[in-house]
């Protein structure tokens, strides 16, 4: 098998494509869209953004150390791109996509009513790395709306069609191929 050899780089894909909400008071609410996100502990329940500090947003979630992820569906496409290139110095991105900032349980920062998921994070600390600076957060609530529950009172993917992002474009999820452990699982006997 030939492969080609690239320079050192970002290509851990797909990553969730996420718009991030943050802000106290609704004059400095904004809305910042991030795929550089994940989970780096599930007890606590930890995650984590990486963040330019060149970004209108830096500012307000390290002065505030609160925010939260909003995750996107395909119907979100637009405004999930639109929030990533724009700046909510110079636009209101709530008025101008259409969103609906709504108050969060456990922080100031609003969390964006047409999202599927809201995580509701408090930093924890703010590493440093180079271009990006990553803020480690613990996830203090989660709020899911309830259209997007299956039978079961679980998270329904294809209902959401969440939307991710890899190298430059986005894209949706397909088809379940199986879940976790379902390799190792016994057969039952026919």
């Amino acid at each position: 098998m030939a492969k080609t050899y690239w320079k050192p780089g970002t290509i851990i894909y797909p990553l969730p494509a996420v718009m991030v909400s943050c802000g106290e008071t609704p004059k400095e609410h904004n809305i910042i869209t991030i795929a550089w996100t994940g989970t780096i502990c599930s007890d606590p329940p930890m995650c984590y953004i990486s963040v330019r500090p060149s970004r209108h947003s830096y500012d307000i979630i390290k002065r505030t150390g609160e925010f939260v992820i909003n995750l996107t569906t395909e119907k979100l496409a637009r405004a999930t791109d639109w929030c990533g290139c724009r700046s909510g110095s110079k636009y209101n991105k709530w008025k101008e996509m259409g969103l609906t900032p709504a108050p969060a349980k456990h922080v100031k920062a609003p969390i964006i009513e047409e999202s599927p998921v809201n995580i509701e994070c408090k930093v924890k600390e703010i590493i440093d790395l180079g271009v990006h600076h990553m803020f480690v957060s613990e996830v203090v609530g989660v709020s899911v709306d309830d259209t997007y529950l299956n039978e079961q009172n679980a998270f329904s993917f294809s209902k959401a069609r969440p939307l991710v992002y890899s190298h430059g474009h986005y894209f949706g999820l397909g088809d379940i191929i199986g879940k976790f452990g379902w390799s190792v699982e016994k057969k039952k006997k026919k």
